[in-house]
C-alpha cells in the first residue's frame, strides 16, 4: 500500500470530499489520499432509506442561495434529482405556551419581510408587536463592535422578539445561545444592513418588492443527501481512499509533512488538508504549530440529537400543513425544533404516513445528548403526543446522537478565524476546510473544501 502522496486529506465529510473531489478532477496526476477515522464517508450527512422512509440522521437539505451546493450537484449530474420544499407546506410554526402558532409570513434570514404578519401574529403580545414596529426608528449603532445576536435583537426588535421569534430561528441552525454567538460571524448580512441603511425592516421592504420569488428556499437530491456523498465517492475511483484510519498526528520533517497512522505505517504528503473539526485538528498539529492548536482548541462546540418517527396518518391528530415547528429556550425543555418531514419533502414517506424528526439538546442544555437512545426516543414520543396528538407506538424509531457536532461562533470568533488563518500561512502547505470557520452549511463547507484544494493544489502542480 502507497505511503507517499501529493495530497493528503484528513476528514471524509462533505468538505473533505469536496476538496478530494476538486483536486482529482483538476489535477488528475496528483496522488491523492482521503482518509477517514470512520468506516462511513459524508460526515454528518447520514441517509438510511426504510419501508420507503428516506431518514436523515444529520441534515436533510441545503441553502439554494449558496452557490456551492447546487453547483456541485451540477458536477455531479445530480441537478435534476434536486427537490424543494412543498410550496403547499412552506409555513413554519413556533410553540409557545404548548401551542403551536404560526411564525409569520416573510421572516427569512431573521428579518421580517412584511410587516402586517408580524403585526397580526399570536405568538407575540401586543406591545412586543408594536415594539417591532418601532424598529423603523431605531438608529444605527455605529462602529464595528461585535455584538452578540441577543443584543443586536433586542436593541432593534425589544426582548419579546428575541425570546419567541429570533432565538429559535436562531437555535434551529446553530444549537446555539444567542446570548453569546457573534451575530457578524453568523449573521454578517444584518449588521451590514443596518450600518448601510439604518431600519432593517424598511430594507427588507424594499427588497421584498425588488426580488419577491417563489423558488425554494432549500434543496435536496430526491433520494436523500446521501446521493451526494455516495456520488463523489464514485467519481473519484483514483483516488486512495481509507476508511476506519485513524491519524494521530502529524508532523514536518524536511520535506512536506508525515501522519502519524494508529496500528499502520506513517504516511509522507507532500501537502495537507485537515478538514476536522476544529478540535481535532488543535490535536494533530499540537506538536508543529502549539499556538495554532490552542487558537483552534478555544472554539467551542454544541452537542445534539436527532431523533427520528415515523407514523401512520391515522396516527396523528394534528394536520402537518407546514414544514415543522421550533421551540424556544424560553418554552423550556430539551426539544429545539420538529420537523415535519413528510409534508417538507413529499417523497420522503410512503403515502398515507408520517415522518418526523426532532431535534434534541443546544448550548448549555446538550448534556441531554448523552442520555440512552431509549430515552430520547421517549422525549421525542412525549413530545409529539402532547404537540401533534400522536398516539401509539411509532412504526420505525432512529436515534442519531451527535457529540461535539456544532461549532459556535460566538463573540470573537472572526478574530479568532483571522489568527488562525495567519498561522496556517506559516506552514507552506496545510490547509484547513470544514464547518468550524466560515459557515456550518453544507454550501459552506463545499466551498471550504474547494478553496482548500485550489491552495494546496497550486503547490504541487
Amino acid at each position: 500500500m502507497r505511503t507517499d502522496y501529493d495530497v493528503v486529506v484528513v476528514g471524509g465529510g462533505i468538505a473533505g470530499l469536496a476538496a478530494a473531489h476538486r483536486l482529482a478532477t483538476t489535477r488528475p496526476n496528483l496522488r491523492l489520499c482521503l482518509i477517514e477515522r470512520g468506516l462511513s464517508l459524508g460526515g454528518k450527512i447520514a441517509t438510511e432509506t426504510v419501508d420507503g422512509f428516506v431518514i436523515e440522521g444529520g441534515p436533510d437539505c441545503f441553502l439554494a442561495m449558496k452557490p456551492a451546493g447546487v453547483a456541485l450537484c451540477r458536477q455531479l449530474g445530480l441537478e435534476d434529482s434536486l427537490r424543494g420544499t412543498d410550496p403547499a407546506n412552506r409555513r413554519s410554526y413556533i410553540k409557545r405556551a404548548g401551542s403551536l402558532n404560526e411564525l409569520p409570513a416573510g421572516l427569512t434570514g431573521l428579518v421580517p419581510s412584511r410587516i402586517a404578519p408580524l403585526l397580526t401574529t399570536k405568538t407575540l403580545s401586543v406591545r412586543g408587536r408594536l415594539r417591532c414596529g418601532m424598529e423603523y426608528f431605531v438608529p444605527r449603532m455605529n462602529g464595528g463592535t461585535d455584538e452578540t445576536i441577543a443584543e443586536f435583537t433586542k436593541r432593534r426588535f425589544g426582548q419579546e422578539a428575541y425570546d419567541w421569534l429570533v432565538e429559535p430561528l436562531m437555535a434551529g441552525i446553530h444549537a446555539g445561545d444567542g446570548r453569546h454567538l457573534s451575530l457578524a460571524a453568523t449573521f454578517p448580512q444584518l449588521h451590514e444592513l443596518e450600518q448601510r441603511n439604518g431600519s432593517l425592516l424598511r430594507t427588507m421592504f424594499a427588497e421584498r418588492k425588488r426580488q419577491a420569488s417563489t423558488a425554494s428556499a432549500f434543496l435536496t437530491p430526491e433520494g436523500g443527501l446521501g446521493q451526494m456523498v455516495e456520488t463523489l465517492t464514485q467519481a473519484m475511483p483514483d483516488v486512495d481512499i481509507r476508511r476506519g484510519v485513524t491519524v494521530d498526528e502529524v508532523t514536518q520533517p524536511e520535506n512536506g509533512f508525515q501522519l502519524s497512522i494508529e496500528e499502520g505505517a506513517p504516511i509522507s504528503a507532500r501537502t495537507v488538508v485537515l478538514a476536522t473539526p476544529a478540535f481535532a485538528a488543535s490535536t494533530l498539529l499540537r506538536r508543529i504549530a502549539p499556538d495554532l492548536a490552542t487558537a483552534l482548541g478555544k472554539i467551542p462546540f454544541v452537542s445534539t440529537a436527532i431523533v427520528t418517527l415515523a407514523y401512520a396518518e391515522s396516527q396523528v391528530d394534528r394536520k402537518l400543513d407546514g414544514s415543522g415547528y421550533v421551540s424556544p429556550r424560553a418554552e423550556g425543555g430539551p426539544v429545539v425544533a420538529c420537523s415535519w418531514t413528510s409534508s417538507k419533502f413529499t417523497h420522503r414517506a410512503p403515502p398515507g404516513h408520517v415522518l418526523l424528526r426532532l431535534f434534541i439538546g443546544r448550548a448549555g442544555q446538550d448534556q441531554v445528548v448523552n442520555e440512552p437512545r431509549a430515552t430520547l426516543v421517549d422525549l421525542a414520543r412525549q413530545e409529539v403526543a402532547i404537540t401533534l396528538g400522536a398516539r401509539g407506538e411509532p412504526l420505525l424509531a432512529r436515534v442519531t446522537a451527535w457529540p461535539n457536532a456544532l461549532p459556535q461562533y460566538n463573540v470573537g470568533h472572526l478574530d479568532r478565524v483571522t489568527q488562525i488563518e495567519a498561522a496556517v500561512e506559516k506552514i507552506p502547505g496545510l490547509a484547513l476546510a470544514g464547518a468550524s470557520y466560515k459557515g456550518v452549511g453544507i454550501p459552506d463547507c463545499i466551498q471550504s473544501g474547494w478553496d482548500a484544494a485550489e491552495k494546496v493544489g497550486a503547490m504541487v502542480g
